[in-house]
């Protein structure tokens, strides 16, 4: 019978033989936490330990990790009483897959300067939190690495990510060869390579990701080579960065002669835009885009370090390069993409994998994919365009690994060739003409708060609603220039009124700031 083993805690004082040792890991799904889990449980118990393996369950991938928790003591001949779940100020080691999860694991109070071992991986994975933020959201990765030096005994932080991804396996092999590196634990390497070896399948690339963290965390890895940065300034023609029909080459050389001509300072940022215009559409779309930049180029000089240049060399090409039906459904059936995913996914050569694309059209997205006096015709007549709208706002999976599903998107994205006769294309240029045009309008008179109009391009992002609601906060920030009219810190209020847009997607903060705005001048009267 179990009671006739008497049980035991570890207690003040205890000898290292009735010590119970505490180890937590946070991982998100996909990142082989459990896996983790039962190679340590492994180790422990090959060397002689009794150990218990537990997991509480995290809401969903990016709002709550999973926690797997060991405990483990020595095999004395009595049966210890192990916990089902860690405790504030009561873990040994805490091991975290990602960086921000190290920070929630000391926000919620797992993590003691006098006694955890915190190991992580410094890359980022960004929360649900910092993508719903329309501007930048990313927390800052240097504060969780400052909080994790004071708040931990040891801290232990590189990206195992990278090493797992070299080697061709998951991130819980790098994990652990960081645990066995750090010696937090009494096991011999061997017994860890044992445990992951048992694994069978893929034990050889666990083994090279495990070996790789190993000598990473205990220092004896060889130092990383930095990485150069290609010049993007100054591209040779000819050199093979550019590749296909003669005809098309001589079109690129062209546009690319057109950018060296510009100001120095403005090249790279007027390659970078012209290279994601033609990518999007063609090369005459590329020499739309420089048209539009020269118009910046004349009014701009070295005196303002070509702020206005480059603003609007940034931002044109983001407003020329709108999502549509046809920019999702051409980047959905790209190679580049189904090599992505099978890398993310970890797919072997040979593999099949199946992909499911999700699609919900409105009746807005239906309406810009036809002519322009189709579509405008429909959605000028309320009850036609409900009518429509009852048979096409719905949501629609599309298997991408079949040949129907593959080909309908292929269809749709081929619809680029056709874009500037569509409605969306006509309503997105004049946008762009009349923000584009109120921009310079205004640099004779105030140079910095027409960059500041530049920027405001920031705003408008996404995708069918997102991009309705985006292009509103737009509008509301630009309605303030009237208010702002005369006012030497206008550039200044336009700025802070942008920013307040993207912090807060509801839009609260940018309706106080406006009516904080309109008694500007009521309060300079008085």
């Amino acid at each position: 019978m179990l009671d006739a083993v008497p049980p035991f805690r570890a207690r003040a004082g205890a000898q290292d033989d009735e010590r119970v040792i505490k180890l937590a890991v946070l991982a998100v799904g996909g990142q082989g936490g459990g896996v983790l889990a039962d190679w340590i449980t492994d180790v422990a118990e090959r060397n002689g330990y009794v150990a218990q393996s537990t997991s509480v369950a995290g809401v969903a991938q990016r709002t709550g990790a999973t926690i797997y928790y060991v405990e483990m003591a020595r095999d004395t001949g009595r049966l210890p009483v192990f916990a089902l779940s860690p405790s504030q100020g009561d873990v040994d080691i805490l091991i975290a897959a990602e960086l921000m999860e190290a920070g929630r694991a000391i926000i919620r109070g797992f993590v003691t300067p006098e006694r955890t071992t915190l190991i992580a991986s410094s890359h980022r994975i960004a929360a649900v939190s910092e993508k719903i933020e329309p501007g930048d959201g990313r927390a800052s990765s240097s504060k969780v690495h400052a909080t994790a030096e004071a708040a931990s005994k040891r801290f232990i932080a590189f990206d195992m990510e990278k090493i797992a991804a070299d080697n061709g396996s998951m991130i819980s092999a790098s994990l652990l060869g960081a645990l066995a590196g750090s010696d937090a634990l009494p096991f011999t390497r061997e017994s860890y390579e044992q445990a992951v070896s048992a694994g069978g399948r893929g034990a050889k690339a666990s083994l090279a990701a495990f070996g790789a963290a190993y000598d990473r965390a205990r220092g004896t890895a060889a130092p990383a080579q930095k990485a150069v940065e290609p010049k993007l300034a100054e591209p040779v023609p000819g050199t093979g960065q550019v590749s296909g029909p003669q005809n098309l080459l001589k079109g690129w050389q062209a546009l690319e002669t057109r950018v060296d001509a510009v100001p120095e300072p403005l090249r790279d940022m007027a390659l970078r835009g012209l290279k994601k215009v033609v990518d999007y559409q063609d090369i005459a779309y590329g020499g739309e885009y420089l048209d539009r930049l020269d118009r910046a180029v004349a009014l701009d000089s070295a005196d303002h370090a070509y702020a206005l240049s480059i603003a609007a060399a940034k931002h044109l090409a983001n407003a020329l390069c709108y999502d549509d039906m046809i920019r999702v459904a051409d980047l959905k059936t790209r190679s580049a993409r189904d090599r992505r995913v099978r890398r993310e996914v970890g797919v072997k050569d040979g593999s099949i994998l199946q992909v499911t694309e999700y699609f919900h059209p409105r009746i807005e997205e239906f309406c810009g994919t036809l002519p322009a006096s189709l579509g405008s015709y429909i959605e000028n007549r309320p009850k036609l365009a409900a009518f429509l709208d009852r048979r096409i706002n719905h949501g629609r999976r599309i298997r991408t690994d079949s040949l129907v599903g593959f080909a309908a998107l292929w269809f749709i994205g081929g619809l680029r060739r056709w874009r500037r006769r569509l409605l969306r294309h006509k309503v997105e240029i004049a946008h762009l003409d009349r923000w584009y045009a109120l921009a310079l309008s205004y640099v004779p008179a105030g140079y910095a708060l027409a960059v500041e109009i530049l920027n405001c391009r920031r705003l408008i992002k996404g995708y069918s609603d997102t991009h309705v609601r985006a292009q509103s906060k737009f509008d509301r920030v630009l309605s303030a220039l009237d208010l702002l009219k005369g006012r030497t810190d206008a550039a200044d209020w336009i700025r802070r009124l942008r920013d307040m847009a993207l912090k807060d997607e509801k839009g609260d903060m940018l309706d106080g700031a406006l009516k904080t705005v309109a008694t500007l001048n009521n309060d300079t009267a008085l």
